[in-house]
């Protein structure tokens, strides 16, 4: 796809089109590139917009480089004093009457395991903004709706009124229990909307708040203490290479949002080869988990490491269940189903290609697999990632067979039979079933896994046991994915503004630029070389002929 020449079996992916799974992964999120680019051409994207369709090369470059200037233009304005609106949960939930699934359905997130009996008709006190004080004052409001870590409030005695309702994270630095502004010496004034209504206010509280719930009185505190995190700047952890899933690297986080990681690869110099993931993610280990149970390693030059630089302790990584591999266990060639790492929409027809210690296995994707098994994959004997065979067919879910298999509809029976394989025992696989709390329909922020670095507004389209089928709203049902009820890349409403991570809204609510920023000269000639230099690879030496293209230069 990028015009990589070299052996098939050295490629990628059932179709072996991509020279590496970043590739892949740049080709799976084509749908949003193309909307960038819709939006670097003045033009809204259409949930059909796609990146296949080839352009002229130079048409291509040239819409990277309106893209530079569109953010050069929007740093002007940044700094300029222009603020930037961020996506409105609240207003998309109760417009839509949505519902939000609740921060106790996510033990990994702050106040998870500690949420409690925090719901509707809880008291808070807020800040007063009907007043005419010039200093900040406080009043007492009761929740709504509650949506995640997001809760409608609505000022006390305001009864059915819902013009001055407001919509704000109850784990917010101005959320308060019901008398903090007693023990903190902070004014509670009535709005001035309402002062009229009755004479004897402090009745009115009294009588209101009598058998009323409110937030525990170290609430505050408790938020704080859930957002303190074990992971520290210039650890050092074991990580899957993005590259090649088959084996890891050693890689620094260098920094630390919300209990995400943003680690970057040792051996890059520029800090531009970066891997995001939770920091319970199944994903990152201890130095020396890979050579412990057997797993592939890149290694990578140990003079590099910085003194300031420590191996993170094992204690901080998320524990997996132990097994016992003495008795019947998994062996090589064994058949099972698998959610595929690189089409996480997908439920595939797989083996076990190796076992390693620990209960660890390495799994390959029937019919789609790299001769040298670098596109295998490890996930443990307890992931809820593998299921018996048969699972996908009971609970009605579209199995994938292997790429080039003609019999359809694909047979378990009869493909076994004629590869001369048994089923892994079902007993070996994990069973268990959480009291997860999740609904169809339920609103929440995922982590786009093919995109690790951006969290979105997200949909609970389907659940099946255990497993979450993931929609990304304003997005096609291809870039769906198949998630664990408890996987830490699931997060409530709220929870990006909570920690300061940036949240991407639904596709169609998305607000484009139509300005079309003009190229300068320099952005041409870089444009004319690289197609020059990309030409030449991608035709062995010899240049195909590029199409003239006019352009007008200021």
């Amino acid at each position: 796809m990028c015009g990589m020449v070299g052996v098939r079996d050295a490629f990628y992916s059932k179709t072996k089109r991509f020279c590496s799974v970043s590739c892949s992964r740049s080709y799976s999120s084509n749908s949003k590139k193309a909307s960038i680019l819709a939006r670097l051409q003045g033009k809204p994207p259409t949930k059909k917009a796609k990146v296949l369709q080839k352009q002229p090369l130079v048409a291509k470059l040239a819409a990277y480089a309106q893209y530079q200037a569109s953010l050069q233009q929007n740093q002007t304005k940044s700094k300029a004093g222009d603020a930037l609106i961020g996506f409105d949960w609240g207003h998309y939930v109760w417009s839509n009457k949505f519902t939000g699934a609740p921060v106790s359905c996510f033990k990994h997130v702050p106040m998870g395991t500690r949420w409690g009996d925090i719901a509707e008709g809880v008291r808070v006190e807020v800040p007063n903004t009907d007043s005419n004080l010039p200093t900040k004052v406080f009043w007492i409001a009761a929740i709504i709706k509650l949506a995640g870590y997001k809760a409608l409030l609505r000022y006390e005695g305001f009864d059915s009124d819902s013009s001055l309702d407001f919509w704000c994270n109850i784990c917010g630095s101005d959320i308060h229990p019901v008398g903090w502004c007693a023990t903190s010496g902070k004014p509670l004034v009535t709005p001035r909307t309402i002062h009229h209504k009755y004479t004897n206010w402090k009745a009115f509280l009294v009588k209101r708040l009598t058998g009323a719930k409110t937030l525990p009185p170290d609430f505050c505190s408790k938020v704080a203490e859930s957002m303190q995190y074990p992971f520290k700047t210039a650890m050092r952890v074991e990580v899957v290479d993005k590259t090649h899933l088959c084996r890891t690297r050693i890689a620094v986080v260098e920094s630390i949002v919300g209990g995400r990681l943003r680690l970057i690869y040792e051996e890059c110099d520029d800090g531009t080869d970066d891997f995001w993931c939770h920091m319970l993610s199944p994903l990152i280990h201890p130095v020396g988990w890979s050579r412990s149970i057997g797993h592939r390693f890149k290694r990578s030059d140990g003079s590099k490491k910085q003194d300031v630089q420590c191996d993170a302790a094992a204690h901080l990584f998320a524990k997996v269940k132990d097994v016992d591999q003495s008795g019947e266990w998994y062996q090589e060639g064994m058949k099972l189903e698998a959610i595929d790492p690189l089409n996480l929409s997908a439920i595939c027809v797989a083996t076990v290609r190796k076992v390693l210690a620990e209960g660890y296995l390495m799994i390959g994707i029937d019919g789609s697999e790299a001769a040298d098994g670098s596109d295998w994959f490890c996930y443990h004997s307890t992931s809820p990632s593998v299921f018996p065979v048969g699972f996908s067919e009971i609970n009605k879910i579209e199995l994938t067979p292997p790429r080039g298999y003609t019999k359809l509809p694909f047979k378990w029976f009869d493909y076994l039979r004629e590869m001369g394989s048994v089923a892994a025992p079902v007993k070996l696989f994990n069973k268990e079933v959480p009291n997860h709390g999740f609904r169809i329909g339920m609103k929440l922020e995922a982590v786009d896994l093919m995109e690790p670095r951006l969290v979105c507004v997200a949909t609970v389209t389907r659940i099946v046991h255990r497993l979450l089928r993931i929609h990304f709203d304003g997005w096609e049902d291809e870039y769906d994915q198949w998630v664990d009820c408890e996987s830490s890349d699931l997060y409530p409403i709220g929870w990006c503004e909570l920690t300061g991570y940036q949240l991407q809204p639904p596709a169609s609510q998305c607000e484009y630029s139509h300005s079309e920023p003009s190229l300068n000269k320099s952005w041409i000639i870089i444009i004319i070389i690289l197609a020059f230099d990309i030409a030449l690879f991608t035709s062995g030496g010899r240049p195909k002929a590029l199409h003239r293209t006019h352009c007008k230069v200021n």
